[in-house]
This record gives C-alpha cells, structure tokens and sequence, in this order.
C-alpha cells in the first residue's frame, strides 16, 4: 500500500512532465539549498535565475508557474528574499497585473472583429516579405503609443482565431462553434502537411509582431514602463524623449524592418514558410460564408466592437487611465452592448490571461532576489568605474545583458537610480549624465530581444495559448530572434558609442 502511495505521489508531482524532468527540479531543490549554505546567497541567487530560465525554457514540458513557483517558494523558506519584498515588487508593477488581467480579457471580446480584419489582410496580401513586414512595422507603430502586451494580445487573438478556423475545418468540425482544437488526434492525415506548414507561417508572423513591439516601444517616452520612468528622472517630456533617443532608435528601427524583409527573403531562420493554398482556400470560404450568413445582430457587435477598439486607441494615445483600467471599460462596453450577460461567457474571456498572470508574480519573486542578494551591483560599479568614453557603450552591453536574464524596468530602474546618485555628486556632466540615460534605455529595450524572459511581450507569447498550437518553444524563440540580436544590438551599441 505504500509502494503505491509513493508512486502515485512521484506520478502526480508535476503531472505528464518527463521523469528526468521532475528529477531535474527536485534536484534543483535540493542543490539550492546546499549552495545556499556552503558557498553562499549570492551564488544560490546566481543559480536560482539560472534554474528559473530553465523553467522558461522547458515550458512546453510543464507550464513554468508550477516548477518556478517551487523553486521561489523554497527561495523564501531560505529567506533569499522576504514576502514583503515580494510584495514591494509586486506592488511597483501593479499596473503590468492590471493590465494583463482586464486589457487581455478585453482583446478577447474583440477576437470577432480582429478575425475579419486580420482573414482581410492575411487574404489580401500575397507576398509574405509585404505580410511579414506589415505585422512587425504596424507591432511597432502601434507600440511607441499602445503597451506591447496589449499589441501582443491582439496579434495573439488573431493568430489563435485562424489557427481554430482551419484546425475545425479540417478536422470536421463547425468552425463557428466551440470544439477542441489543440489535439490532433482526429485530424485526417492528409492534413498534417499543411498544418506544419501553416504553424511554420504563424510562427514567423507572431516573432515579427513581438520583435516590432520592441522596435517601435523604444522610441517613445510612453512606449515602455521603463521609457517614463527614465524620462521622469531626466525631466523630459514627449517630443524631447523622442528627440534625444533618436539618433539610437530610428536607425534600428529602418535596420529591423530591412531584416524583416530579408529574413523572408531568404528564409533564414525559420522564416519564410508561406501560406499553404489549401489553409488559404478555408480562411477564404470562412471569410466568404461569415460575409454572406452574417446576421443584423452580428454587425451590430461588430460595430460595438470597433467603437470600443477606437475608444480604447484613444484612451491608449491619451493616457486617459492606467491601461488595465481602459481594459476593463472595453470589457463593460462591450459586453453590455452585444448581449453577453452570463457569467460563463465571461469566465472565459479571463482563462487566457490569469495563468500568465499567476507565472509573472513568480518572476517578480526571482526580481526580488536579485534585488536583496545585489546581484547587480558589481556589474554596475564596474561599469561606473570606466573611463566616461568607454561607459555608455559598456552601459548599453551591461544592460542588455541582464535584461535578457531579467526583468528589464527592474534593471532599468537600478542604473538610473545609480548614475543620477552620480550625477548629483558631481561626478559628469549634464551631457553625459543624458547620454548614459540614453544607453540604459534602449540598452534595456533592444537587446533584450534575445530571450523571452527579456520582454514581458515575448514571455507573454511564449507562455500563451497559441505558443504550443505553433510549436513556439523558448528555444525556438531565441532561434528565431538571433538576427534581430545582433542586428538591433550591434547597431544599438554602435549608436550608442559613437553617435551621441
């Protein structure tokens, strides 16, 4: 009897993940201790990161909140950090929880609206350089004054909105109606190659889309978190941030969107895949019956919708409200004006959101850490010590590289708070002190693209619905974002170096 305790015990523990899986975390759980008290909290924090990039990395074998969430838990057991720091942290980013809980829900009640204009584009458009470079120009467009995890929610939505059409379609189902779409147990096999095919497009086309949020949040004093925060120290307002980070950020931005192009050109790095005629041929008779059976009370919530779509881009643009706020005015809207009164229907409009929501509570804790074991700090006061040459280039690798490990307001915030303590000792310059708050800005924005755990965006995409459905792996992920990298983080030093 107790045998099969024990094994039913060792099944349950993190449910279908792979035993060397499981042996991998618990040994993670037992190595930390064992750092912790032999060496010491800095490498037992160094390793916690590590292991939690791990977590990120193997998220299609287990979803990260539960090995991650272990891992932070035993992390304050051994008083690496404290609940209330966590707490602090969590409290700082409110507004990042806010807004995944209510604006993500609010895309959702959207999902109608961005499937006929999203089905209009992907039709329209043949070419897939034109596509590709359309999503990632319009990503960032709307991203220097929208939040990237709003863009990135809409791109979502969309995708998983064609991905459901053709995987119902194809396995007999009524695509207008609710069915399992993530298995493809039932689906003839006839239709595999072109499902490949069409997860290889989406794929390309969601990386676009995240690394265009990227490329246009830089540029603007509201297109990141960390944007307002460094243009609050430095006292700049719109036209003068936008002013000061050009010279760094419009010629990434041009060399982002030329890679796009090539990159579907010449079909590097899992890009280029086109749409296959038979998936095209489905979206188009959706598209064409959708058209032809649509009721008086569907245009009618189609029009709702792009009322509250105008209303939340102006709300966005204006900054009426915090974004989460806004989120859950277009959720009222919309809802009240459509006819959605259950709460059911609502219940599901938030399942998408919460689990992401949950896992980035968990980073925050790994942030925590880092901030009460001062991880950070060597590099910093190494970085400080440099000649004032050498420091907004070195400032801008320093940044970018433990953005890509971390949390990149945390990082942003950290630096800034450093060289203004600096600044105010005398130590530089009016000049240089903006120059470095220029490198610590695009420094946190630009390189960070390496990793999904760089961006909130790109861990948002990597952790969301659509993620496993395109077989988006973490891997995958930092595969496919390797020419933006070097491109953006190449040329992104360079102007930092030597064009300031």
């Amino acid at each position: 009897m107790s045998g099969s305790i024990a094994q039913a015990f060792a099944h349950n523990f993190l449910g279908q993940s792979p035993r060397w899986y499981k042996a991998t975390i618990v040994g993670f759980l037992i190595l930390n201790a064992v750092v912790l008290f032999t060496i010491g909290p800095v490498a037992a924090g160094w390793l916690l990161v590590i292991e939690f990039i791990f977590t990120l990395a193997m998220a299609l074998k287990c979803y990260p909140l539960m090995p991650g969430g272990l891992l932070l838990i035993e992390a304050l057991l051994l008083k690496m950090t404290t609940p209330q720091a966590l707490y602090d942290e969590l409290l700082h980013n409110f507004p990042v929880i806010l807004l995944l809980m209510f604006m993500v829900a609010g895309i959702y009640f959207m999902k109608d609206l961005l499937l006929f204009l999203f089905s209009r584009l992907l039709l329209g458009v043949r070419s897939k350089a034109i596509l590709g470079l359309m999503f990632c120009f319009l990503s960032a467009f709307l991203s220097a004054f929208l939040d990237a995890l709003t863009v990135t929610a809409v791109i979502i939505s969309a995708a998983v909105g064609f991905y459901s059409v053709y995987h119902r379609v194809a396995s007999g189902n009524d695509p207008r109606k609710d069915s399992e779409f993530g298995d493809d147990e039932h689906l003839p096999s006839r239709h595999h190659e072109d499902l490949n095919q069409f997860r290889a497009f989406l794929r390309s086309l969601l990386m676009h889309g995240a690394v265009g949020t990227a490329l246009g949040g830089v540029c603007t004093l509201v297109g990141e978190p960390q944007n307002l925060l460094i243009g609050h120290e430095m006292g700049w307002h719109f036209g003068e941030f936008f002013q000061k980070v050009a010279p760094v950020s419009l010629p990434v931005l041009v060399a982002g969107l030329v890679t796009c192009v090539l990159l579907e050109k010449l079909r590097w790095f899992g890009y280029g895949t086109l749409l296959p005629d038979n998936v095209r041929a489905v979206l188009a008779n959706y598209a064409a019956e959708d058209n032809a059976k649509r009721t008086p009370r569907q245009t009618a919530a189609l029009l709702v919708q792009g009322a509250a779509a105008l209303i939340l881009i102006g709300c966005l643009a204006f900054h009426l409200a915090e974004v989460g706020l806004i989120g859950l005015m277009v959720i009222v809207l919309i809802t009240a004006f459509t006819g959605i009164t259950d709460e059911h229907r609502l219940g599901s409009a938030f399942k998408d959101a919460m689990p992401f929501t949950a896992l980035l509570v968990v980073f925050f804790a790994v942030v925590a850490v880092i901030h009460d074991q001062h991880l950070f700090v060597p590099l910093i006061e190494w970085v400080l010590a440099l000649p004032m040459d050498q420091q907004p280039g070195m400032l801008f690798i320093a940044n970018g590289l433990l953005s890509a490990i971390s949390d990149n307001v945390f990082v942003a915030t950290i630096y800034i708070t450093e060289v203004k303590q600096a600044f105010l000792a005398g130590h530089m310059t009016r000049e240089h002190f903006e120059t470095l708050a220029i490198a610590i800005n695009t420094g946190t924005n630009l390189p960070s693209v390496a990793t999904p755990n760089g961006q909130a965006a790109f861990l948002f995409l990597l952790t969301s619905a659509i993620a496993p459905l395109v077989r988006l792996s973490y891997g995958r992920m930092v595969w496919m974002a390797v020419p933006y990298t070097v491109v953006m983080g190449l040329l992104g030093w360079y102007a930092v170096s030597y064009w300031l």
